[in-house]
């Protein structure tokens, strides 16, 4: 694979896209055919649509195979070359050292043929230009490439296996937030294609023949648990799709590689050395169950695009805390337990009051809208008022007081630890030697409590991980001592609060 000699794409390809278009032509045509024959016979409208169908999968096979006789790509020692275009040529250059990634993924109809879409990004965050798509491959073809790109002589040794999937990490799917939101959905996919043909006022008035006669609030909660019931069901199958046969390996030369999907396989490698950091996330739901994820803090991550929804920096789906603290330690090679279940150093008690004043303040506003309309409109309003103050301002002072206990900070020998988040509690590892500067910002409320947000700006992960509402002593002492000498000039403090400690469990 590292000679001169130029490669072609799969043939294959032709066949591929004549199905996919096919499959596109196909859902199109049922409404298109619906509506044609509003003013004609089925028989005219059946012929047109199949007549369109027809020509516009013969001009993409015919597309897709000038784009295969353009297309050729090579590896040389140096370089990754991709030459392709069917009305403007183009062409790309990747150098092999700025190689970051290589990812294979292979959505159902290309595992019919074999197939596999490879991805070689740099890790540049500038649209396509920092990468080589080649689709399609074969799969043999594409572990070859994978090995030839990564394969760089270290001294790190080989692992093995560091997790792999545990069916019983599915009863984590549904205490996501997307839950909700699959069950709303639902019912907005059934209006629109009722909508497609003309059947929406149909629908809704069905509905509301349904419900005839049954009292608002029980209708409420009958939608509310069957849209709860259809999210927990689309939470379920998503999972599977995404998760099934994950498994997290290092291979030799110090790589990492993810592998999951059921219909749409992936596989994500990361390279060690790009590694600064991990990250604990514990979304609400997986937080209460005692669940949480691990994600990679590392150089020239990939973000997702419109096209690919692929997290590359999920290393460890929802899974037990004790699971994913084992995998974050054994990803960073730590004998014992990570750097993110050390100690923290508590926040200033005004940091709690801060929350708290915010969190009533945005509980009430509704309340007060409502009550308002109460008094012009009707007096129901007032009623729904004073219930939704009794449910919205404790819960609200409830996740404010969890948000403060979810502040912290501390040190390590080779780690800044920072944790916060009451919805998204998020607990980040970032190694010292990573942090390349500082960000410390102050609001008005903020400068009047003392306090100051405090960010390690690198170029792993988001880019900055911050220190969210930390004394500020306490902060400018944090990143003194987290990078001696960056923020010296600045200190003006006499007493540390900083925690600097080893790992400990929970």
């Amino acid at each position: 694979m590292t000679g001169p000699e130029w490669a072609t794409l799969d043939r294959r390809t032709v066949a591929v896209t004549a199905l996919i278009v096919a499959g596109g032509c196909a859902g199109a045509a049922v409404p298109a055919t619906y509506w044609i024959t509003r003013v004609t016979s089925f028989g005219t409208a059946l012929l047109w649509v199949l007549s369109v169908a027809a020509l516009v999968v013969a001009a993409s096979c015919v597309l897709e195979h000038l784009r295969w006789r353009r297309t050729h790509y090579r590896v040389t020692p140096e370089r990754v070359e991709l030459h392709t275009g069917v009305f403007v040529s183009r062409r790309r250059s990747l150098h092999r050292d700025r190689v970051r990634t290589v990812d294979v993924t292979a959505d159902p109809l290309l595992r019919v043929f074999g197939l596999v879409q490879v991805l070689v990004g740099t890790g540049e965050q500038s649209g396509s230009e920092g990468s080589v798509r080649l689709r399609p491959v074969t799969r043999q073809m594409a572990e070859e490439l994978r090995r030839t790109l990564l394969d760089r002589a270290t001294d790190v040794t080989t692992d093995g296996s560091l997790a792999r999937l545990d069916p019983a990490w599915i009863r984590y799917a549904p205490l996501s937030f997307l839950t909700p939101v699959l069950g709303g959905g639902a019912f907005g996919v059934v209006l629109n294609v009722a909508d497609w043909f003309g059947l929406q006022d149909g629908v809704i008035g069905w509905a509301i023949a349904l419900f005839r006669g049954v009292p608002l609030v029980t209708t409420v909660v009958v939608l509310a648990a069957i849209a709860l019931v259809i999210g927990v069901i689309g939470s379920l199958a998503l999972f599977v799709e995404m998760w099934w046969s994950y498994r997290l390996d290092r291979e030799p030369g110090g790589t990492l590689r993810v592998q999951r999907g059921l219909l749409t396989t992936r596989s994500i490698s990361l390279e060690e050395r790009r590694l600064r950091g991990v990250e604990i996330v514990e979304p609400l739901g997986a937080r209460l169950a005692g669940a949480a994820r691990v994600d990679a803090v590392a150089t020239g991550m990939v973000t997702p695009s419109e096209k690919d929804k692929t997290d590359h920096r999920t290393l460890l789906p929802a899974a037990p805390r004790a699971v994913a603290d084992r995998v974050a330690a054994g990803v960073l090679r730590e004998p014992d337990a990570p750097p993110t279940s050390i100690s923290l150093a508590a926040h200033p008690a005004t940091a709690r009051s801060r929350r708290v004043r915010w969190a009533v303040g945005t509980a009430v506003v509704p309340v007060a809208v409502l009550a308002v309309l109460g008094l012009l409109l009707t007096e129901v309003l007032l009623h729904v008022a004073w219930i939704a103050a009794l449910v919205l301002v404790p819960a609200a002072v409830l996740l404010a007081l969890d948000a403060y206990r979810g502040l912290g900070h501390g040190l390590t020998t080779e780690y800044l630890v920072a944790r916060s988040g009451t919805t998204r509690r998020a607990t980040v590892a970032l190694q010292r030697s990573g942090i390349i500067g500082w960000t410390a910002k102050q609001s008005i409320f903020q400068r009047n409590a003392g306090l100051l947000t405090l960010s390690a700006t690198t170029a792993a992960g988001a880019g900055a991980y911050s220190i969210i509402d930390v004394g500020v002593s306490d902060g400018l002492l944090v990143a003194e001592r987290a990078v001696p000498d960056l923020l010296t000039p600045f200190l003006q403090v006499t007493r540390p609060h900083v925690v600097e400690g080893t790992p400990v469990g929970r």
